[in-house]
């Protein structure tokens, strides 16, 4: 599986992160954005469902064919590599285009968490329907794996998918999330 994102040189962390263990994870972690939503985050901080923009075309859209529309609060995706929030970035920018014809850049907001908040970042078992889907993003570590000369069996994660531990979500697929909002204090912008 091949992908077109290529990540900027400055972003590729994968080389001091990964080994055959997966990504290695500490108090700083990475949320791929929009610059049309970078300075409100470093305003206002990391926000549960925090793109209003998308949620209020949403909520348009939905009305206009007659459907209630219910915003979620799905919870904040984090990832401690540089290299793969650059995915989630770039991804990012393609909703917001598609949602609100917005042209953005990808941005990386770097999170430094205290140790008893770092404690509430938790392994994102959510992305088994990825796993399933053949997902992009699973092509994208697939090359990164590869890049390292790691071995990355995405035929067999798909087979096993809902058998994974739920660890490696967060060690071999670099998945993560927060429940809650993440005060602006501990965020910062990745320089380009």
């Amino acid at each position: 599986m091949t992908t077109n994102i290529e990540t900027p040189t400055h972003l590729q962390d994968s080389q001091t992160l990964l080994s055959e263990a997966g990504f290695k994870t500490s108090n700083v972690w990475y949320h791929g954005t929009t610059s049309g939503l970078t300075n409100a985050i470093l305003k206002e901080g990391l926000k549960r469902s925090g793109d209003k923009e998308i949620n209020s075309a949403t909520k348009k859209t939905m009305a206009t064919i007659g459907n209630n529309y219910t915003e979620r609060k799905d919870p904040i995706f984090l990832t401690q590599s540089k290299e793969l929030a650059h995915f989630w970035a770039n991804e990012k920018v393609r909703t917001r285009k598609v949602h609100t014809g917005n042209d953005e850049t990808p941005e990386i907001i770097e999170v430094t968490l205290p140790d008893d908040l770092n404690a509430n970042v938790k392994p994102d078992v959510g992305a088994v329907v990825m796993l399933m889907d053949l997902h992009q993003y699973m092509g994208q570590l697939e090359a990164i794996y590869q890049s390292h000369n790691l071995a990355f069996d995405l035929d067999k994660l798909q087979e096993n998918a809902m058998e994974i531990p739920r660890e490696e979500y967060l060690t071999k697929l670099g998945l993560a999330y927060y429940q809650t909002d993440i005060d602006s204090q501990y965020l910062s912008l990745v320089g380009k």
